[in-house]
């Protein structure tokens, strides 16, 4: 009995099945394969954009007077999407330049606040001082206050929280 699928052509069925499984699986691959691939290296050619936060209206914020402003930090990873509370204190001397303190002191981490009455930055548990600028009055602190980068975009205050470290 003759076994060839077409006796032109030479190819016997066997030989044709083989290939036409050889073609489907090279198509399943290079699908698979591809998609894959694109997923493992499409976050190397993503541009990056830097994640500001908005803060508020800048018109909100008092002239010569800290403020404490509590914001929220999104980061999304893949899909999953984490959220953390964060704060900062912003001081403006003319409405228009902001400086924004990280809220954590230069020498521990502890959080401090702004007095009032004194017109400074008090730290209390290694007694460090801060005056409005975020220098340091007295106590162990290394350097001033790390601040946050900022801009005004459309009237509205906008902050990187990132702190800047600051020299001594």
């Amino acid at each position: 009995m003759n076994e060839g699928f077409d006796e032109g052509s030479g190819l016997s069925r066997r030989g044709f099945l083989a290939w036409l499984s050889v073609g489907l699986g090279a198509i399943v691959a290079a699908v698979l394969g591809g998609s894959g691939g694109a997923y493992f290296l499409a976050p190397a050619f993503q541009k990056r954009e830097e994640d500001w936060v908005d803060l508020g209206p800048a018109k909100d914020i008092p002239v010569g007077k800290p403020v404490k402003l509590d914001f929220v930090v999104r980061k999304r990873d893949a899909w999953v999407t984490t959220e953390q509370r964060s704060s900062a204190y912003v001081t403006t001397s003319n409405g228009r330049d902001f400086i924004v303190f990280d809220p954590r002191c230069t020498h521990l981490g502890c959080p401090y606040r702004w007095d009032e009455v004194k017109g400074q930055f008090i730290c209390p548990c290694h007694t460090a001082v801060f005056d409005v600028d975020g220098r340091v009055v007295q106590g162990p602190p290394p350097r001033s206050l790390d601040r946050y980068e900022a801009k005004v975009t459309g009237g509205r205050l906008q902050v990187l929280p990132k702190p800047v470290k600051e020299r001594a």
